[in-house]
């Protein structure tokens, strides 16, 4: 079970989309207000999306990010590669219609 919305990843891959000192602050921000296990869905859904566990390996990849979570969970994802493109990769691996929540926050 997904303990993060789908809407709030979704606003994180719009933030993360945009280039802007501000768009970051306001990402940074959202992650700083997210839970533990928020943070820990997000980031296993990033994994999912670029392909380093399967949608029926996200539990596991729930646990990894929990437990080896070494860098606060902005550093780590503002720092990856494609992160936008991950996380909805990885709503749509666990069968979320990204469309449609995109649509929601338009």
């Amino acid at each position: 079970m997904l303990e993060i919305t789908p809407a709030k990843v979704v606003e994180v891959i719009f933030l993360s989309r945009e280039t802007t000192a501000s768009a970051e602050a306001e990402l940074r921000g959202l992650f700083a207000a997210m839970n533990v296990d928020e943070r820990a869905h997000l980031t296993a859904l990033a994994w999912v999306g670029r392909g380093t566990y399967s949608s029926d390996e996200f539990g596991q990849a729930v646990v990894v990010a929990e437990v080896e979570a070494s860098a606060p969970t902005a550093e780590y994802l503002l720092g990856m590669t494609d992160l936008a493109e991950n996380l909805e990769a990885g709503l749509e691996a666990m069968g979320i219609d990204v469309t449609a929540e995109e649509e929601d926050l338009l």
